[in-house]
């Protein structure tokens, strides 16, 4: 049978396992947008989806083609003027001499990214947005 001395000593330790978890959600539930990494980053141009740094962006009727490159690889991004309801859009992004990424579906504000390795390449890209789009040749050499 437990002593009134163990019962003392349980309780804190009882209590503390409670109480932590709870003082620990409360504290991430009250933290500030500004103190957490990515909060409030929804506009498209607060964050990219792409790694590297911005190269190229070329704008057609209803959208524009992003391309970002870093020393290895290549990434493109189609993202539509209006963002709304969904609609056809895709992006292809090709390497010379390998074969294109694609990436093409009913989206309602991006289709991509897709990423292609091209160290010491050219690079092909076209992007579209319901039936309107663009292409361009090699380019990022």
């Amino acid at each position: 049978m437990p002593t009134d001395t163990q019962h003392a000593r349980r309780g804190p330790r009882l209590l503390a396992r409670v109480l932590a978890p709870l003082l620990a959600a409360l504290a991430l539930v009250l933290t500030p947008d500004t103190l957490v990494p990515g909060a409030g980053a929804g506009t498209a141009e607060a964050a990219s989806v792409c790694q590297g740094r911005p190269a190229r962006t070329i704008t057609f009727a209803t959208g524009e083609l992003r391309l970002y490159r870093t020393r290895h690889y290549a990434c493109a991004v189609t993202v539509a003027k209006r963002p709304g309801a969904r609609r056809p859009m895709a992006v292809s992004l090709q390497p010379r001499g390998g074969r294109p990424a694609v990436r093409a579906g009913r989206f309602d504000r991006q289709a991509g990214p897709v990423t292609v390795h091209a160290l010491n390449r050219c690079v092909r890209a076209s992007g579209s947005v319901a039936g309107q789009g663009t292409s361009v040749g090699w380019i990022l050499c």
